[in-house]
């Protein structure tokens, strides 16, 4: 079978109490690799030897810039320490040229940093890139052509943008290390996978093509995170040849 990424804010109904008990539904359900959003106090040892534990692979972390900045050594070392070569930004506010021109100069100065360490940063997307911002500018066209960032495509986000997200990826080739398998009803209604609107499966279609490794990102806790993970296993299982 295809193998598939967690991104454990999934189920955070959990993780935020019990990153162990987490980790350890996810393995139970089938995922091969997860992707973090946060670690909630855990020394990067012991979050090591829980992937380990599980069978388990950290394939990337969302880390806000501002938390590198803040201690990019210590960023750097904890990466390492779970085996983890992927520092995905999150998000960030974008929502002014000012704003805009200060990330981009930061990115531009944490890029090569991280690349001598072995970790490529990159960017998730929300809906909110692909519409202007306060100052007319295309937030996501800007991260394509001011920046060498590679990107994490939240595919359901790219879709509730108005945007082909396989258009997308296909236009952006070898800089889509990785995207997000999301399903939803509307604008920030989420569903579980092939329960709402967005193209699923011609996503993870294009993505086998292309190796892009796929997560799965279920957001609605519904009506837990686990139950709502192992629903989306499911259906993916049902898209298998």
């Amino acid at each position: 079978m295809t193998e598939y990424g967690l991104q454990m804010y999934s189920m955070r109904d959990i993780t935020k109490d019990d990153l162990e008990k987490g980790l350890r539904a996810a393995a139970e359900i089938g995922y091969k690799t997860v992707e973090f959003a946060g670690f909630f106090d855990h020394p990067a040892e012991e979050v090591k030897s829980w992937l380990d534990k599980y069978g388990l692979t950290a394939i990337a972390t969302h880390t806000g810039l501002n938390a590198l900045m803040a201690d990019f050594d210590g960023m750097v070392a904890y990466h390492k320490a779970i085996g983890c070569d992927k520092l995905i930004i999150p998000g960030h506010d974008l929502s002014t040229k000012a704003k805009l021109d200060e990330f981009i100069e930061q990115v531009n100065e944490y890029l090569p940093r991280l690349a001598a360490e072995g970790i490529s940063l990159m960017y998730h997307n929300h809906s909110h890139e692909f519409f202007p911002n306060k100052d007319g500018l295309l937030i996501h066209n800007e991260l394509i052509n001011r920046t060498a960032m590679d990107f994490e495509i939240d595919t359901y986000w790219a879709f509730a943008g108005k945007q082909d997200p396989v258009a997308m990826m296909h236009r952006l080739g070898d800089r889509v290390k990785l995207v997000h398998l999301k399903d939803g009803a509307g604008y920030h209604e989420g569903r579980w996978l092939g329960k709402g609107s967005a193209p699923v499966a011609k996503v993870r279609e294009a993505a086998l093509a292309m190796g892009i490794s796929m997560v799965v990102e279920s957001e609605s806790l519904n009506p837990d995170g686990i139950t709502e993970a192992a629903g989306c296993f499911e259906y993916l299982k049902t898209l298998e040849g």
